[in-house]
């Protein structure tokens, strides 16, 4: 039987056309901001590392938001993380990151333009038939409103991905303050700033990402409604892909 899905969480086609060619190396995926006459090309797809999720419940969210700093330094309760309505296989799966140049001058100053364009977990090498948003467990899909995005918050412009049951241990390097500043925290470096966790009593992980603003998450599923991808795309709320 193929898969069906919801049309209120249905990719519209700007969304689709960006999302099919963002992992797609040499596809355009627009033009340069004010100058038409040069595309912005995805270069590479970077495999950035692997996580583990074994418990099949996968946080999408920010490590940490500005306005709970307090709260993070007095020990008081905060808003849950996003964690996705859609479970997912337990296992290991890489993260990977397309990259996109679209090369610019400022100021008589040149530059590559050398941009994120999408971060993703992929779960299998099947083909996507369609994508849909991907909503939240407290997401309420009835009050969801025609073309509106449901998407993640980001003060820091950083996103990530983690393991939902190991969520207090992953993230507790980057929620740990000292008179509102934050403490040096011990992770994993990565390529391009990012960072990873990992509680190896769970055997799970937390991979951080950059996501401008926060971003939306994206479920690439396949003919049979099985899904291959997730990907976070980012940028403002309402600004073109």
């Amino acid at each position: 039987m193929e898969w069906t899905g919801d049309a209120r969480l249905a990719a519209g086609a700007e969304a689709v056309r960006y999302l099919e060619a963002a992992f797609t190396p040499g596809a355009q995926l627009g033009t340069v901001y004010d100058d038409p006459s040069t595309p912005v090309v995805v270069t590479g797809i970077e495999r950035l590392t692997t996580i583990r999720i074994p418990s099949g419940r996968l946080i999408v969210d920010a490590p940490w938001h500005d306005d709970e700093v307090m709260d993070y330094e007095n020990g008081s309760p905060t808003e849950p993380p996003r964690e996705l309505a859609q479970r997912i296989p337990p296992g290991t799966y890489p993260v990977e990151i397309a990259w996109t140049a679209g090369p610019y001058e400022f100021f008589g100053e040149h530059f590559d333009g050398i941009e994120c364009a999408a971060t993703r977990i992929r779960l299998s090498d099947e083909p996507v038939a369609g994508w849909e948003m991907g909503l939240g467990i407290h997401d309420d899909l009835d009050r969801l409103q025609p073309g509106e995005e449901v998407r993640f918050f980001s003060d820091a412009n950083i996103g990530c991905f983690a393991d939902a049951e190991a969520w207090p241990t992953l993230v507790a390097p980057f929620r740990t303050f000292v008179n509102l500043s934050p403490v040096e925290r011990e992770t994993e470096r990565l390529p391009d700033d990012c960072e990873r966790v990992s509680d190896e009593t769970r055997q799970a992980d937390l991979v951080t990402f950059t996501a401008e603003s926060g971003g939306v998450v994206w479920l690439g599923r396949t003919r049979t409604g099985a899904v291959a991808t997730i990907v976070v795309t980012s940028g403002l709320a309402g600004a073109k892909a």
